[in-house]
């Protein structure tokens, strides 16, 4: 299975590799299950109409623009996500309003949906989701709560294609974590060549993953050209997420709320109209 949260990786399958779109994963990204349960569960819990709900996302990813546009990204009350915004596109809003973040007070987000995991935090970085999915699949296949790994070190860092196996129980899970369009077609052709042999396979477009982001802010060449930038900021996701006390993502409080109150559980009819989608091969393929 391939991960499905990265809108330029999944418009490259469905294009270049078509015989392979079934094996992505039918969970939408974090962006647009966002959209889907702020216009659904969290309007009805405010008791809002859906319709008066506007959902902007934050990304460091221009492709997340098209992907809030896609028709298969729509509920009843119409698109998942109404706006998308770069980071660099908020920094130049800031900008000319003379907003300087260093002034700006900290406050403490809302709730629902204001708590967050250290899994979260890093899906921005390259091995960032599989790490996440596997403090959660472990947990899930040994039913250890507590003791239950957090840090899958072997899936970090900047390398274009990494991969790694991991005995879970009687299982052994074989995964893959591969960044950037060139590395991923040189991958792929070894899959369908039958040269590797993965359960998991994490593909993101950009090298490096979210954090660089085409929708980034554009460091000057005295940076970039010295400095790792994609892995100083994966440092930063990683920092955050050893500091946070929730570090797997199904004990995030407001993801237990929303599936006892409104989902029911993970698999379910509702939870799968709401958080899931399908995808079709491109018609431009080859």
């Amino acid at each position: 299975m391939f991960t499905s949260c990265c809108p330029g990786w999944v418009r490259f399958l469905k294009g270049q590799y078509p015989e392979l779109t079934n094996q992505l994963s039918t969970a939408k990204s974090p962006q647009q299950m966002f959209g889907a349960v702020a216009k659904t569960w969290l309007a009805k819990k405010l008791d809002v109409a859906p319709e008066k709900i506007c959902c902007v996302s934050i990304m460091p990813c221009v492709a997340k623009k098209a992907e809030a546009d896609l028709p298969t990204m729509r509920g009843e009350s119409g698109a998942d996500v109404d706006i998308v915004l770069t980071t660099r596109e908020l920094v130049r809003m800031m900008r000319a309003d003379h907003l300087d973040p260093h002034f700006i007070e900290e406050e403490a987000l809302d709730s629902p949906m204001g708590t967050h995991t250290g899994a979260g935090v890093i899906f921005g970085a390259t091995g960032g989701v599989m790490e996440a999915a596997l403090r959660t699949a472990v947990w899930k296949l040994t039913g250890e709560a507590a003791d239950s790994p957090v840090e899958f070190k072997d899936v970090r860092g900047v390398e274009g294609i990494k991969t790694a196996e991991y005995k879970v129980g009687d299982l052994t899970v074989k995964v893959a974590v591969v960044s950037g369009l060139a590395n991923a077609k040189k991958f792929l052709t070894k899959v369908k060549n039958g040269e590797v042999e993965c359960h998991f396979i994490e593909i993101m477009a950009c090298p490096g993953g979210c954090v660089n982001g085409g929708g980034q802010v554009i460091q000057p060449a005295d940076v970039r050209n010295f400095t790792d930038i994609r892995a100083e900021r994966a440092k930063a996701l990683y920092s955050l997420d050893d500091a946070n006390k929730l570090r797997k993502s199904h004990e995030s409080p407001d993801v237990k709320e929303v599936y006892e109150n409104f989902l029911g559980e993970p698999g379910s009819h509702i939870a799968h109209e709401i958080l899931h989608t399908s995808y079709k091969a491109s018609h431009l393929s080859k």
